[in-house]
């Protein structure tokens, strides 16, 4: 589902966020990423998304290399990629509905569909009770599942979390964690970039840990 051959990312300020780093990621698996602040975390997670570009070496995604992704390929190729971020990213001033229903609105999808998309995300976690309400009357861990729904509604291949349990306790970090294991027992490929090893150990899957930009472990499937 992902791989990274020989991939550097060197910033014009002289910075390298990842020197020569080589992975992969079978179609199906959950990955945990860690690694200190400034390991290198958000640049791999922004190659992927192609926020970013490599300095060298190749990024391949679903079986197409990113490289040749351009111009309005990028949209098309985001749609099959679900992000969740660490503050949710969520508009207050629109309902729990609209939030979930962006990327469906986006990408074109017909209002039938869309309201029968994104009840089904919401019942999934948890949420589909609270969808006219507003993302402020919530609680941390209702505005990370609010942010989860909108990341699979589109039912993407591929979901990136980027620290998303940085901000919650460790009951509901548990429980965002139970939710991406559902969403993996049903065929999508996780990689979640996270500072909790005890979490991570919880979880019992595949570790892959960064240093310097550089993969110390974990970097193929076992």
């Amino acid at each position: 589902m992902i791989r990274f051959h020989g991939v550097s990312k060197r910033y014009d300020t002289g910075q390298e966020a990842l020197s020569r780093v080589d992975f992969h990621i079978e179609r199906g698996e959950m990955v945990f990423l860690t690694g200190h602040s400034g390991a290198g975390k958000s640049t791999l997670m922004k190659l992927i998304m192609l926020m970013e570009r490599p300095t060298s070496g190749q990024v391949i995604v679903g079986g197409r290399n990113t490289e040749r992704i351009r111009g309005n390929g990028i949209a098309h190729y985001r749609r099959d990629i679900g992000v969740v971020f660490q503050n949710h990213q969520l508009l207050f001033d629109r309902s729990v509905f609209d939030n979930v229903a962006l990327p469906l609105q986006v990408a074109g999808f017909q209002t039938a569909d869309i309201g029968r998309r994104v009840r089904a995300a919401l019942d999934k976690v948890g949420l589909l009770h609270k969808e006219k309400l507003k993302p402020i009357t919530l609680s941390g861990g209702e505005q990370q599942r609010v942010g989860i729904a909108r990341a699979v509604v589109n039912k993407p291949a591929l979901v990136l979390a980027d620290e998303p349990t940085g901000n919650l306790d460790p009951d509901l970090s548990a429980e965002i964690m139970t939710l991406f294991r559902q969403f993996n027992e049903l065929g999508m490929t996780l990689m979640i970039a996270t500072h909790d090893i005890e979490l991570t150990q919880r979880m019992n899957k595949r570790v892959m840990s960064l240093e310097h930009g550089r993969v110390l472990a974990g970097g193929n499937p076992s």
